[in-house]
């Protein structure tokens, strides 16, 4: 049975049975802090909220130490997060997260930094084999036998108080997490493949990943038509969205939805009666601030030069014999990945083979680094017809091509 110590807000509530500690006051974060950073590694999880806003609404930071866990209410009023982050800025202590790209964007709009150095469980569990992007309480049960309760995975953070069952939930992601973090550490060493999670990790500690450019958001949308004119319009108009969401923190639906934009592009209003005629855009809204600023943005984008328009890549067809090749390739994969206990994924996605089987130097991570020594140099071989796939005791093998 879990004891409750409750006071008057600000709150500090100490779940004593489990050694678990919900932090709502300044004075308990400093002391708690002071305490986690003569740790050499801490567990780390947020709680956050984003169906209504922009950029995510950070509502708790979960912290684990070696004896001791704390929840950071980050909603509370009377608290600063300065000890929080200086924990997770420390050169000195390892950070470990499961799946923390989110993580990073959180901190990374905080403090326009990224926490280092970090250690990501299912970026690591991918390299020692345990399937593709492997989830936190499935990690946990192969790892640590222990079944994680769920059924807090859908609830509503920014609400409170929070429930017993909460805490608990929220807890549990970080208590656990460095279990799992020593027994992959000790995998990674014993298979040598340390750089392989270091090189991974690039994407998620590269500050880059977490800026939005505006200018080259239109990208992300699935535009069919190459008409330059088109296109102009289209970038302006995501452009134009993009900036909105974020200054008024919305979801970018909320100011236009993607066939919305795509839409007013191919119709290209000049009016507001023009520009009511775009379907779920009403005559009110039409005639709003926000139409008129819909609209300049229009009129400023035909000043610009076609030429100017962006591209689409266009993906040529892929003929017969390539695809025959990346159904080869994909045999060849699913082996080496099974021989190699690394994750398909993590080597090779399709778009990787499909470039494989068109250019023998092309610019994909399967023909680098660790990746190229697994399957990388294989699959060019096999490609080349100088190394065959051939079934022995009902496994796939190499056979050398003479």
């Amino acid at each position: 049975m879990i004891t409750l110590k409750l006071y008057v807000f600000p709150v500090t509530i100490y779940l004593y049975t489990v050694g678990m500690t919900l932090i709502s006051d300044n004075s308990s974060l400093i002391s708690a802090c002071d305490k986690l950073s003569k740790e050499v590694y801490l567990g780390v999880d947020t709680e956050f909220m984003r169906e209504r806003t922009y950029y995510p609404k950070l509502c708790l930071i979960q912290i684990s130490g070696e004896k001791d866990a704390i929840a950071v209410d980050a909603l509370s009023p009377d608290i600063n997060l300065s000890p929080v982050l200086r924990l997770l800025y420390n050169p000195n202590i390892t950070k470990v997260f499961h799946a923390c790209r989110q993580d990073m964007e959180i901190f990374f709009n905080l403090t326009k930094k990224i926490p280092y150095p970090v250690f990501d469980t299912q970026i690591a569990a991918m390299v020692c084999g345990y399937g593709d992007a492997i989830s936190y309480d499935k990690l946990v049960k192969q790892i640590v036998e222990i079944e994680i309760d769920k059924s807090s995975r859908f609830t509503d953070w920014s609400q409170r108080p929070l429930s017993n069952t909460q805490l608990k939930y929220a807890l549990s992601d970080v208590t656990h997490l460095r279990k799992v973090y020593e027994s992959l550490e000790k995998q990674l060493k014993a298979n040598n493949r340390e750089t392989w999670l270091l090189e991974e990790l690039g994407l998620v500690t590269n500050p880059n990943t977490y800026i939005v450019d505006p200018e080259n958001i239109w990208s992300r949308l699935k535009v069919r038509s190459g008409r330059p004119r088109f296109l102009i319009l289209v970038k302006a108009l995501a452009s134009f969205r993009e900036q909105e969401a974020q200054r008024k923190d919305i979801p970018r639906n909320r100011v236009l939805r993607d066939d919305v934009l795509l839409d007013i592009a191919a119709r290209a209003p000049e009016t507001p009666e023009e520009l009511a005629k775009v379907r779920s855009i009403s005559p009110n809204y039409a005639a709003s601030k926000s139409g008129n600023e819909i609209l300049k943005t229009i009129s400023l984008a035909r000043k610009i030069p076609t030429e100017k328009a962006p591209k689409i890549e266009k993906r040529e067809r892929k003929n017969n014999h390539s695809s025959a090749i990346v159904e080869l390739l994909k045999v060849l994969l699913k082996m080496k990945s099974e021989e190699n206990n690394v994750a398909q994924k993590l080597i090779a996605g399709t778009a990787d083979l499909e470039a494989i089987a068109e250019d023998d130097i092309a610019n994909v991570p399967a023909l680098k680094g660790w990746r190229r020594e697994i399957f990388g140099n294989d699959a060019l071989l096999l490609k080349s017809g100088k190394i065959g796939l051939s079934i022995y005791n009902s496994s796939v093998k190499i056979s050398q091509i003479n």
